[in-house]
């Protein structure tokens, strides 16, 4: 019989309207469990996670109930970090693993206290990056034995063809604040004076006021032209934007890893992002150790529209940051690497009931202000 897993995820998971990389992440290791022998049992609980109402803390009690000690849950950070008596309850039950794709609480400190609590007390932790478990360690206290280290993988496609003046910027996230598009716009706001076209794909809905006023300062700004927000594509449209990229750009104010930035990679493509979090160690570097890309400061349109007048104007930038993009997209992980690690976590985690639990179910919960 093979082994079983309980897979607990937003109902969200696979709406095309919202694409994001936690739920692409939770996707794609779902489906290479079941490619590494697991028996998959997938949970979509609906609610406005990580805030949930009554409803949905029900429902996530249900489905951390229907299944025995026997079976380990794998639940998404999100909804764990919103709901953490309950699991906190089903960890002395069960084997409880969480997926911590970004820690919740260094953005919305109203969720600290609840989130160190799950991460301490569940069985494994699994990341998306060396940054995570440095945050969880060092913030949360959660051991570092507790953590695993499950870089999302990706797909290589074709190596893009480069135009002459690499003049084509592509920006693919939500459009949202925390991305960066305000930092973007005025970048490019400062570069009127060169040749450049923006695509920018990302959903449109996920703040669709701040969307609807970004779109009225382009055009009042005299980009509307030059930049186009495309709002979230499928799969094989997303693909043709990234084969007519030249740059990719991610100006975030916080990634925990940013898998944009290795499916550039996975294309040959460089990537100018913004150095927070994970974003350092997913651009990583070309085998002679030459970054694929240029690190700006968050938020600092100066430096970002400095970094692209640079990129437009030296075709020998442009041609060495190619070449060791497509020297990086020879170290990539596949996507059932990251799978393996997360099976691996699985199976470490023990029955139910083992005194690694009981100890950490007694540890006090703790969180570690810095300053």
């Amino acid at each position: 019989m093979r082994d079983a897993v309980q897979a607990i995820v937003p109902q969200g998971l696979d709406d095309p309207s919202r694409p994001s990389g936690g739920n692409r992440y939770d996707r794609r290791v779902i489906e290479g469990l079941r490619t590494a022998g697991w028996q998959v049992h997938e949970t979509l609980v609906a609610g406005t996670w990580p805030h949930p109402g009554a409803d949905a803390r029900r429902s996530l009690a249900a489905a951390l109930d229907a299944f025995g000690p026997n079976v380990p849950a794998l639940i998404d950070g999100m909804i764990a970090c919103g709901a953490a008596d309950v699991v906190v309850s089903a960890a002395s039950r069960r084997a409880v693993i969480v997926i911590a794709h970004m820690p919740f609480g260094a953005a919305d400190p109203s969720l600290a206290e609840d989130e160190a609590e799950v991460m301490l007390r569940v069985r494994r932790v699994v990341v998306t990056s060396d940054w995570t478990s440095r945050y969880l360690r060092s913030v949360y206290g959660v051991a570092a034995e507790q953590i695993a280290v499950a870089r999302p993988g990706v797909d290589l496609g074709p190596v893009a063809a480069a135009s002459a003046g690499g003049t084509r910027l592509l920006c693919v996230a939500a459009v949202t604040a925390a991305k960066g598009y305000c930092t973007l716009a005025a970048a490019l706001g400062m570069l009127t004076d060169a040749a450049w076209i923006c695509t920018c794909v990302g959903s449109l809905d996920v703040d669709a006021d701040f969307s609807a006023e970004l779109a009225r300062e382009l055009a009042a700004a005299g980009l509307a032209g030059r930049v186009t927000l495309c709002g979230a594509l499928g799969a094989a449209d997303l693909d043709a934007c990234y084969a007519a990229a030249d740059l990719v750009v991610l100006p975030s104010f916080g990634e925990s890893y940013g898998m944009v930035v290795t499916e550039a990679l996975a294309r040959g493509i460089p990537v100018v992002v913004s150095d927070v979090g994970g974003t350092a160690e997913a651009l990583g570097v070309a085998a002679d150790g030459a970054r694929p890309g240029v690190l700006v400061p968050p938020g600092d349109a100066a430096a970002l529209a400095s970094c692209l007048r640079h990129w437009l104007r030296d075709g020998n930038l442009r041609s060495r940051l190619r070449r060791a993009a497509c020297s990086r997209r020879e170290s990539l992980i596949g996507w059932q690497v990251t799978a393996n690690i997360v099976s691996t976590a699985l199976r470490s985690a023990g029955p139910a009931g083992s005194l690694r639990t009981m100890v950490s179910l007694i540890a006090p919960a703790r969180v570690r202000r810095h300053g």
